[in-house]
């Protein structure tokens, strides 16, 4: 059996709501193939305890993931990833994540900030998908996955894969 332990992590001065940061970082953990169909999302009061949350933020923010057809409810048992946001070019095991760690260890060595390098990110991003220069692949398939890893995204979850029954 599979365990994913997901750690959401939430700044309160970001000005976004919790609820929306915490589907902002499950929308990611499916997009890297962090999370897969299959696995079964912390509960709220496990969500509480880890990120001080209200149960119920992470209620609204299950019902919205389950709103969009990512998740589902089982009752009993809890909630369920449904389906997979990944593509075998978002996986942290793709070559474009090897470049973009490479790239992102040259900033840090010119004295970039982290600020620095999301302005920089965000700015090349709006001017890449602002002018309809993405080639779209229309393939969708489920991301690869390594046992044993953790993952901490730029959104703040951190997720750990694990074996075990």
């Amino acid at each position: 059996m599979v365990v994913v332990i997901v750690e959401y992590r939430i700044d309160r001065r970001s000005g976004v709501p919790a609820f929306q940061q915490i589907v902002q970082q499950t929308k990611q953990a499916l997009r890297l193939g962090v999370l897969v169909p299959g696995d079964r999302l912390p509960t709220a009061k496990e969500v509480a305890a880890t990120s001080t949350v209200n149960p119920n933020t992470t209620l609204k923010a299950y019902r919205e993931l389950e709103r969009e057809g990512l998740v589902e409810p089982r009752p009993g048992q809890g909630t369920f990833v449904r389906r997979t946001l990944g593509r075998p070019e978002t996986g942290t095991d793709s070559p474009l994540y090897a470049e973009l760690v490479a790239w992102m260890s040259k900033a840090a060595e010119a004295g970039l900030e982290q600020e620095d390098v999301a302005a920089l990110v965000a700015s090349a991003m709006e001017k890449q998908y602002a002018a309809g220069n993405v080639a779209a692949t229309g393939s969708t398939t489920t991301g690869s996955t390594t046992t044993g890893s953790t993952t901490t995204g730029p959104t703040g979850a951190t997720t750990t894969r694990s074996t075990g029954e």
